[in-house]
């Protein structure tokens, strides 16, 4: 409730405090030819629009800033379209932990799929609003693939191997339209979807078939849901997308990891959580830290920029990767 006081904003949650420092330690070397390379220790963003507040921070991990590596995970927030036509886009990529390009390759991730979004952005917001069925996960999973494309022909540009230069890339596709409570979830990698739904986490990640149990073309069969659930929570729709020439250079395959989607329907007073395996983890493997999130993100109100950095940056020992979260509010 609004007003309702908040926990205290503790530093860490178990037993024994992390063996790294709370604070960043080394910079990352820099190359003076190559000062667009570098990138920030913290990124932190928000807004608001119809009924949800959007909360997004990504933070180097304890270990990358004591050793002086670069924060190998990337946040892009966007805004394409004006007043109730607008759809946000949140993507969050991570890159691979032993490659030396790991956040070059994962900065190329988000922009890529940035784009692609962005050039359909008013077929996409317009069909979500409708709540047309069909094919909507093959037409987002269509353009996934051709940012994965785009990453394997730099891979080849560099003379890397393609799993050298790649990146986990998970998406939110939020409408501005206050009458759409629909939340598109896409991606392929690692990472996490939760929603804390009367003070209780839900683990909502959608489930990958084995592979033996996948028919069809290339996007038949991974991430498939139902149309609705009996609660309203999914639903796909159809986007009319035509099938695009291959993005892959030659004798190079699509993305090996599964295709991720689900669409679900919001309800008041929902919060959903998009996150990297930074967060991910710690939230599944740490009930202590899944506890005290859900108790600081009880209140209807959400929380402002600084505390939402602090609360994402909420310290388990055992845990020391970086961490991109981005939490919505329903109202």
């Amino acid at each position: 409730m609004e007003g309702q006081a908040r926990s205290p904003r503790a530093g860490f949650v178990g037993d024994r405090p992390p063996t790294y420092d709370a604070e960043p330690s080394a910079l990352p070397a820099a190359d003076p030819r190559e000062l667009g390379a570098l990138v920030a220790d913290t990124v932190l963003d928000g807004a608001r629009y119809g009924t949800y507040t959007l909360r997004a921070a990504s933070i180097r991990g304890d270990s990358a800033r004591y050793r002086g590596e670069p924060r190998r995970d990337a946040l892009l927030t966007a805004r394409f379209g004006r007043a109730e036509d607008a759809l946000v886009l949140v993507a969050v990529a991570g890159g691979a932990r032993a490659a030396e390009n790991a956040h070059l390759a994962a900065a190329d991730a988000c922009r890529w799929i940035g784009e692609a979004v962005g050039r359909s952005h008013a077929r996409l917001a317009d069909d979500i609003r409708a709540g047309r069925r069909g094919d909507l996960k093959s037409g987002l999973h269509r353009l996934t693939d051709r940012s994965y494309g785009k990453l394997r022909a730099r891979a080849s540009e560099l003379g890397l191997e393609p799993e050298e230069y790649t990146a986990s890339l998970r998406c939110l596709l939020l409408p501005a339209d206050p009458a759409c409570r629909t939340r598109v979830f896409f991606g392929i990698g690692g990472g996490g979807l939760f929603r804390l739904r009367g003070g209780a986490w839900q683990d909502i990640e959608p489930p990958v078939p084995e592979p033996a149990a996948v028919t069809g073309a290339p996007v038949v069969g991974f991430g498939s849901v139902p149309s609705e659930t009996a609660e309203g929570d999914r639903l796909t729709m159809d986007l009319g997308i035509t099938t695009p020439p291959s993005p892959y250079v030659e004798s190079v395959p699509p993305p090996t990891e599964p295709f991720r989607f689900r669409a679900s329907v919001a309800r008041p007073g929902d919060t959903l959580l998009l996150c990297s395996g930074g967060l991910a983890d710690p939230l599944r493997g740490e009930p202590a830290l899944a506890k005290e999130l859900a108790e600081r993100w009880a209140p209807a109100e959400p929380p402002g920029l600084a505390e939402y950095l602090a609360d994402t940056g909420l310290r388990v020992k055992g845990y020391a990767d970086d961490r991109t979260a981005v939490a919505v509010w329903e109202a």
